[in-house]
């Protein structure tokens, strides 16, 4: 990406993640300076979109995933990716609009499930970032819809995507429009799909949640639902009902914050909703985005695995809509709202971690205090990434007060823990195991939990 194109996505990432953390349900659909949108008043067929040939040049792709975890690369799991560009017409108005499938070369290893979102305005499939090897190492297709400005992209490489145009108040129609184009199976060269749901974060999730009401009329040529599930990540938006299971993904921001909702989980139909809270987890990823490296925050950043703990989530999400299988249900984070105790208004406990919600590892055998929102380095550090150096000290606190820290404990206090470390270790493999009988934690992710409790330094 160059430096142009660089400094707009950070333009755009600080225009569309802030807003997020206060996010309605009509995100999208009304609003000061908001382009109305006009809903049928009853279930209404979508007209299926116009879609090219795989889009094979000029020049590269824009790349919407340079933030995949190391060495788990689409060619490691025998995975595609292939874009295409699609028109129609959504809210009046013409559009054209990119997407891009990923999904097995095998078609024989197509699971039938796919896992949809709308790109992030950052220029990120983050919920395919966050989730790429549980959904590979699954046979699960992953598809990408543009739904924002395109201006990023063309200033990237005019001569493969200058003819892309989004308005606004089209996001819903073009979601519901591609989504029902791709249950066709047309986009993943004629493989039969079973189930498919929209997932979003921050940005993403509001837009996510700006769609429900058009989910609620919108359907297929053949009249039949267009997802079957929402999962909407770093966000603490009161979600409304719908008629397909919800599995939604607030973090410690949104908790300490007080920006959370307190909806009860429901199994009855029409209301079918898991809130899962998992302790330890920042708003963002910070172990693998390409964004903070180096790190521009005045304090080290967190190495938790978000992709292990929101693939968790996915995972129930995609069993609850394909097979019934019912989500088990979570704690809440503990709340004491008391920000002059600890600088938080989750309740911590003796080692500083919040007390409740999903349990991991991380915080019930920890060798480290995990926080939230460390103050960016001023001026910016000299070697910062590209994204944070074109963005400037905006983009630097953006992106620091949206992260996670890890402070690590003194060797003292670890060997008044635990002794040893083959003792730290025991008890760590043992809670691993546990949390994974009792559905917090996929043995998919057991060697990556692993290694992070062997490099602990006694």
């Amino acid at each position: 990406m160059n430096k142009i194109a660089v400094g707009l996505s950070t333009f755009l990432l600080v225009a569309s993640v802030l807003a997020p953390l206060r996010l309605s349900a009509q995100f999208g659909q009304g609003g000061r300076g908001a382009v109305p949108v006009n809903l049928p008043s009853a279930p209404t067929a979508v007209s299926l979109p116009t879609m090219s040939d795989e889009i094979a040049g000029p020049g590269p792709m824009f790349d919407s995933t340079p933030s995949l975890p190391p060495g788990k690369g689409l060619s490691a799991f025998r995975y595609e990716a292939k874009e295409y560009f699609v028109s129609g017409t959504a809210n009046g108005q013409p559009y054209k609009t990119r997407l891009v499938v990923r999904r097995p070369v095998n078609g024989g290893a197509f699971s039938g499930l796919i896992l949809a979102e709308s790109m992030h305005g950052s220029g990120s499939a983050h919920m395919f970032e966050f989730t790429s090897t549980y959904v590979m190492s699954s046979g699960h297709a992953a598809v990408e819809i543009l739904t924002t400005s395109p201006m990023q992209f063309v200033q990237q490489n005019q001569a493969r995507y200058k003819d892309l145009q989004i308005g606004g108040g089209q996001a819903s129609e073009i979601l519901a429009q591609v989504g029902a184009l791709v249950r066709t199976g047309k986009p993943l060269g004629g493989l039969k799909v079973r189930k498919m749901v929209l997932a979003g974060t921050s940005m993403s999730a509001g837009t996510l949640i700006g769609y429900l009401p058009a989910h609620r009329v919108f359907r297929t040529p053949e009249m039949q639902r267009i997802y079957d599930g929402f999962y909407p990540t770093s966000n603490g938006s009161l979600i409304p009902d719908v008629d397909v299971p919800v599995v939604h993904l607030p973090t410690m921001l949104e908790v300490s914050a007080a920006n959370i909702t307190d909806r009860e989980d429901s199994d009855e139909p029409g209301r079918q909703y898991r809130l899962y809270e998992v302790a330890g987890m920042a708003h963002i990823d910070t172990r693998d985005s390409v964004r903070l490296k180096p790190n521009p925050c005045a304090l080290p950043l967190s190495a938790f695995p978000h992709q292990a703990y929101v693939a968790v989530g996915l995972h129930h999400l995609l069993q609850w809509v394909d097979k019934g299988t019912l989500p088990p249900h979570a704690e809440r984070i503990a709340r004491d709202n008391d920000e002059q105790n600890d600088g938080s208004r989750m309740a911590l406990d003796e080692n500083g971690n919040p007390r409740g919600g999903i349990r991991t590892p991380y915080v019930d055998v920890p060798v480290a205090k995990y926080g939230i929102r460390p103050a960016a380095i001023s001026p910016v550090i000299p070697n910062a990434s590209t994204y944070v150096a074109a963005g400037g000290q905006q983009a630097a606190n953006l992106m620091c007060g949206l992260s996670g820290t890890q402070i690590p404990f003194e060797p003292a206090k670890l060997k008044e823990n635990y002794k040893t470390k083959k003792n730290y270790a025991s008890l760590f493999d043992k809670r691993v195991k546990e949390l994974e009988k009792a559905g917090w934690s996929l043995p998919l992710y057991r060697e990556l939990i692993q290694g992070d409790a062997a490099k602990a330094s006694f």
